[in-house]
């Protein structure tokens, strides 16, 4: 009975429900006209994903977490101890440590500068001491340093490492008093040799390509220590060991610069021995000039390697400088045979310049010029000559004086260091007397010679009889009368009567 009164009353709901207003809009929102939107695009977000980390490998990492050097501050020219304390703060053990100490103003004593420690493991410290010595130099200088290099590998093999680290190192300074601030300290001379080169000449100048010269030098010892077996290097080019410990072998030239200058008769090491303090040795050595140099000023190098009292071996490098000139090879000379001179009388001087040289060259004024003559047309220009080529001048001459005349033919030009400079030659020449008719000393006022007549001979008689019987002059020939100017005036002699 029941269930027949509660299906009409679900029936009774459902129907209501339908026919509630809001059910009839909804039963008409398909016939009402759509209204448009906007479209929206979403981008999805993407899905973030978890990249594993890399993995971190443990490696060693070696550090100086301290150092010291004993007693502080060092005194130049002291030895002390420098302590280093290594920590290794990586991940992992160092094995195969090698701890390298260098420096220019520390010496390393007893070892070398050289450690080795075989393993550091991970967190470990380990102190490594070294005995340096301060050098002389240090002095007046507050702060030396120190390069300690350390090298070392992983535990297990997977990589090698290397670091550096710089020192710094207090000096011990002289006491000043208390005007330290602003007294001016004297400066402290360094107990070591050192060879420059005082002077230099050479025994041909100027020097051309071809050239054979004696170059002198002289060579003073201007440290306050003495060398001691001194070797001069021309042409420089040497490296030496300076740590003092002793190499195999000599003195290496053979990396010298001799392309210009080229020692001749010996090589180019010459030993010079011991050079004491402040002592000057000479040397000459022979040397060439080479051909193919061209024009200008070149530098030569000189070494000296030496010992010092220490024995230490030393290097002194010096530079001298060489002057190379091409000069004009010019020959002054007559071009044809110019004749004999007479004194009074005026000549020609056929002068020529010929270009002996290999190259062109560019020459000035050409000028000739004698004592006991005057000649004129004696200057001109001679301009640029090639090779083999040449110039002519026809000066005049007017001797004075007979005999061997020397005439100075001078030409100007201009060097390749733009300097001025001259050609001088000398030309002589042979001077004769003008020849003359003899004249009769009896004449004051001269005149030719009158012969006196001959005698008339028999055959001069047959001639003049001949003469006669055909009608000729048959008479004697008649003597010219002697211009009364020609006839010498006659002299009053006095006798000379001695006296009482």
């Amino acid at each position: 009975m029941k269930t027949r009164l509660i299906l009409p009353l679900i029936v009774i709901l459902v129907l209501a429900v339908a026919a509630s207003p809001a059910s009839l809009v909804r039963a008409q929102e398909p016939t009402a006209t759509p209204t448009p939107t906007a479209i929206r695009t979403i981008t999805p977000t993407p899905t973030l994903t978890n990249t594993p980390e890399p993995p971190v490998y443990a490696r060693p990492m070696v550090v100086i977490s301290s150092y010291g050097a004993g007693q502080n501050p060092i005194e130049p020219g002291h030895e002390f101890d420098l302590q280093i304390n290594l920590n290794n703060s990586g991940g992992a053990a160092a094995t195969n440590l090698i701890i390298v100490f260098t420096s220019t103003d520390f010496y390393p004593k007893e070892t070398g500068g050289v450690h080795a420690v075989s393993l550091l493991g991970a967190g470990s410290s380990r102190t490594i001491t070294q005995r340096m010595l301060a050098t002389e130099d240090l002095w007046g200088r507050s702060l030396g340093t120190v390069t300690v290099s350390v090298t070392y590998n992983s535990v297990d093999g997977s990589g090698s490492f290397s670091e550096t680290f710089q020192l710094t190192i207090d000096l011990k300074q002289p006491n000043w008093g208390p005007l330290a601030p602003t007294a001016t300290p004297t400066a402290m001379q360094i107990n070591r040799p050192q060879i420059v080169v005082e002077n230099y000449t050479t025994d041909i100048d100027p020097l051309q390509p071809g050239s054979i010269f004696n170059l002198a030098l002289n060579l003073r010892n201007l440290g306050n220590a003495d060398a001691r077996s001194v070797t001069m290097v021309l042409g420089g080019g040497v490296t030496i060991d300076s740590s003092g410990t002793p190499q195999p072998g000599g003195v290496s030239g053979g990396g010298s610069d001799l392309t210009t200058f080229a020692p001749l008769g010996s090589s180019n090491l010459v030993y010079l021995g011991d050079i004491p303090a402040g002592s000057v040795v000479a040397s000459t050595e022979k040397l060439i000039v080479n051909v193919s140099a061209n024009p200008g000023a070149y530098t030569f190098k000189i070494s000296f390697v030496y010992t010092d009292p220490k024995g230490f071996r030393l290097l002194d490098d010096q530079v001298i400088t060489l002057l190379i000139y091409r000069l004009p090879q010019v020959e002054v000379n007559f071009y044809r045979d110019p004749g004999i001179f007479f004194s009074g009388t005026p000549s020609i001087l056929p002068i020529q310049v010929t270009n002996l040289g290999r190259g062109s060259t560019v020459l000035g004024n050409l000028t000739i010029s004698g004592d006991n003559a005057d000649i004129t047309n004696n200057v001109s220009l001679v301009g640029a000559l090639d090779p083999g080529g040449y110039f002519t001048l026809d000066a005049n001459i007017v001797p004075f004086l007979p005999g061997a005349q020397d005439l100075k033919v001078l030409i100007t030009y201009t060097d390749d260091f733009n300097q001025p400079r001259t050609i001088e030659q000398i030309l002589t020449i042979n001077v004769e007397e003008i020849p003359t008719e003899v004249v009769n000393p009896d004449f004051p006022n001269g005149g030719e010679v009158i012969p006196e007549p001959e005698p008339e001979t028999f055959w001069d008689k047959v001639v003049r009889f001949i003469k006669g019987l055909l009608g000729l002059d048959s008479g004697k020939p008649v003597e010219e009368p002697i211009p009364s100017e020609m006839i010498p005036e006659e002299k009053e002699i006095i006798p000379i009567v001695p006296k009482g």
